[in-house]
């Protein structure tokens, strides 16, 4: 049978799968290297162009709402927390969350990327901002090109840099990792790693970026392929853990686990995100948890 043809980026758990864990539960991939893992989840959810790939889960997310076949495994390669990625332009008023109400807020890449879809919710759920009373800007396109975006995503300033939408064209604020060193550009949430560690003690979510993902018709030619998919990147994950980065070891030290796996583990996220998605206008329902995953990966832990 002809390898499987993979992407994934070069971090953490995923350097020691491509190092050969994976061979020793029966997987042959092809890895594809890609300088941005984003153009590799346009392709997918696009033109299918992979066997296996990681993929933002809310990309995932508008993908099964626009019926495109793939299925992801709870197997979940990065993850942050996301209150250090609201910025705002000091001169343009805004004191606090609440004020970016009946403003403009750019969002790097597309108004469905994983930060944006977290960062939304943060500022919903913990600050009481009312998201529908914002004009969200997006500099790129959306992955899943069915997508619709409701009438308050305005894609005018595609192509631009959100520096530029804060710095040159008035925008008050932006969503992503803003690269300036502008006196004027600073963080809307002060001491946004306590923030973050805070609201994981709260409420229990560990936000969760990217996930793998598989063909549909590549799970149903190849039978027990997700199982051992997960198993496989356990293994990897175990592997790494014995030397993580200190980052790594900073955040387990709050969560418990800097990479839990699992449907059980990462209900509470699951749930969040799912529910982000409906508020937020990128899928039409809230789906439920164990339609999202192959049916013998929901009770592995």
């Amino acid at each position: 049978m002809a390898p499987l043809t993979a992407v994934t980026g070069n971090y953490g758990l995923t350097k020691t799968l491509k190092a050969g864990t994976s061979e020793r539960f029966g997987l042959d991939f092809t890895f594809i290297e890609f300088d941005s893992i984003p153009k590799a989840m346009r392709r997918m959810v696009r033109t299918l162009e992979f066997d296996v790939c990681e993929m933002a889960f809310t990309t995932y997310l508008c993908a099964r709402a626009a019926d495109v076949p793939v299925t992801a495994i709870p197997v979940f390669v990065t993850r942050t927390f996301h209150h250090w990625a609201v910025f705002h332009n000091i001169k343009a008023g805004i004191t606090g969350p609440r004020d970016l109400e009946g403003k403009q807020v750019a969002v790097n890449r597309g108004y469905t990327v994983t930060t944006g879809l977290w960062v939304r919710g943060i500022l919903q759920h913990e600050y009481g901002v009312d998201l529908d009373r914002i004009t969200w800007l997006p500099t790129d396109e959306e992955h899943v090109a069915q997508y619709r975006a409701p009438a308050n995503v305005d894609y005018r300033y595609r192509g631009r840099s959100i520096e530029d939408l804060l710095l040159k064209e008035g925008v008050p604020a932006a969503i992503g990792d803003v690269k300036s060193a502008s006196p004027d550009i600073k963080p809307l949430i002060p001491d946004a790693r306590a923030a973050g560690f805070a609201y994981y003690r709260k409420t229990g979510i560990f936000p969760i970026n990217h996930a793998i993902t598989v063909k549909n018709a590549t799970l149903a030619a190849r039978p027990g392929l997700a199982k051992a998919l997960y198993q496989a990147f356990k293994a990897a994950k175990a592997e790494y853990m014995k030397d993580p980065d200190p980052a790594a070891r900073e955040i387990a030290a709050v969560t418990g686990d800097r990479y839990p796996f699992g449907v059980a583990a990462n209900r509470k996220a699951l749930e969040a995100v799912t529910q982000f998605g409906v508020e937020q206008h990128m899928t039409p329902r809230k789906f439920a948890i164990e339609e999202l995953f192959p049916p013998e990966t929901l009770d592995l832990d």
